[in-house]
Order: structure tokens, then sequence, then C-alpha cells
């Protein structure tokens, strides 16, 4: 009986350190997969873009990876200001429609026929006014000529060339030919409007450790038993 009850308590011990350990590792995980493609504070906040007459541009945006194949953006929708469906075109200016648009993938990569001239957020955002008729918010991927990769954008109105413009996203594994090639990959399931509230970082990690400890413990339970009735058979 002395020698179960050692191998039941070093046993517990084994378990619960492989819980902590996992649920730390969950939460790790979790949040870092949420880090950059997850939006949720308001794109303006600290900045005086929204009360300065003319249009204003912010950057300080995240830098990031992504995967077409994989990979979301997620918006709030009460920060955003936008819900319903992701209305998404992905294509030259000239493709992009009037209206009913709220996504565009701008795969024109200069306005004047000239690359030597900088091609940045403002002058794609007024290449998609000329062609949007239709006021409303949206967000925007463009080629930026001088960093060599796109950008994500939001924009307070997608028909305005004096709308304010808030960089939320740089796009590092997109560069050079090859990430120009790659926007047509793109496509409206890369893009969510939520209105879930996120669990904090705390009730993620102790929900986290719970889940694993219960099953953890089932699994020592179960194999104390078996010792058991091994010792006694």
């Amino acid at each position: 009986m002395v020698s179960f009850r050692l191998y039941q308590g070093r046993d517990m011990q084994k378990q619960m350190f492989i819980s902590f350990g996992a649920a730390v590792l969950f939460f790790i995980n979790f949040t870092a997969q949420a880090d950059g493609i997850t939006f949720t504070n308001d794109p303006f906040a600290g900045s005086s873009a929204l009360s300065t007459p003319g249009r204003q541009v912010v950057g300080n945006e995240n830098f990031i990876n992504f995967t077409t194949g994989r990979d979301v953006f997620s918006f709030d929708s009460s920060v955003f200001g936008l819900s319903g469906p992701v209305n998404l075109i992905n294509g030259l200016e000239s493709e992009i429609p009037s209206g009913g648009v709220n996504f565009v993938v701008l795969r024109s990569f200069d306005n004047d026929n000239n690359f030597s001239t900088p091609f940045n957020a403002g002058t794609a955002a007024n290449l998609i006014a000329n062609r949007v008729d239709t006021a409303g918010a949206g967000f925007f991927i463009y080629f930026n000529q001088g960093l060599d990769l796109p950008r994500l954008v939001f924009s307070t109105d997608l028909s305005s060339s004096d709308a304010d413009l808030k960089v939320l996203a740089r796009l590092l594994n997109f560069t050079g030919d090859d990430g120009r090639a790659a926007l047509e990959d793109f496509s409206s399931a890369n893009f969510v409007f939520t209105s879930a509230v996120p669990l904090p970082a705390s009730a993620v990690l102790m929900l986290s450790a719970l889940g694993f400890s219960g099953l953890n413990q089932f699994r020592w339970r179960s194999k104390a038993n078996r010792t058991m009735q091994a010792h006694y058979a």
C-alpha cells in the first residue's frame, strides 16, 4: 500500500506539470495566432486624424506574415462601423465597381505609368475613389512601391479622395514580383467581421489549465485503477 501511494503521488505531480505546460503552450499559441490579424481597437486612437481637415494617413502598422490559404483578417464590427457580408473585389482599378464593395485587393501597381514615382496608400486610395461612387468605409490592400510589399489599409470612405486612412498591417512575406502575383490569391475567405468579445488572456489561461487538468486527472485515475487491480490480482 505504501509503494502504491508513493507511485500515486509522483504520478499526480507529473500529470499536473504536464497539464500546466500544455495550458501555457496553448495560451502562447492562441495569442500568437491572434496578433497581427485580429483588429479590435479604434484604428485612429491616439491621433488627431479625424479632427484634422483633409486626408490624414496614420501608419504605425503591424508587421506580419500572412498565408492566404490559412489566415484570416478579423475586424470588430463595433470598432470599424461595418458589418454584414464581406463584399470583395480583387482586380485592376478598371475592374472596381461603383458600389457594393467594402474590400478591395488592388492589383494595379502604378497610377501615372511611372514606377519611379511613389505609389503609396494615398495614391492607391485615390484610384479606388475614382471608381467607387457609393459612400462608405472599407478596407483595401495595395502594393507599396517604395517598401516593395503590400499593406492593409482602412479607409473612412472608399469613395472619397479626402477620406482618412489607417494602415493596419504590412505583409512581410509578399515582396517583389512574387508578392505582386500572390495578391491574386486573396479571397473573401481571408476577411471576416466579428462582434464576439474575446476572452481576457487570464481567463483563456485559466480555462485551458482547468480543461487539461481535468483530462489528465481522468487519465491518471484510470491508470491508477489499473495499477491497483494488477496489484491485488
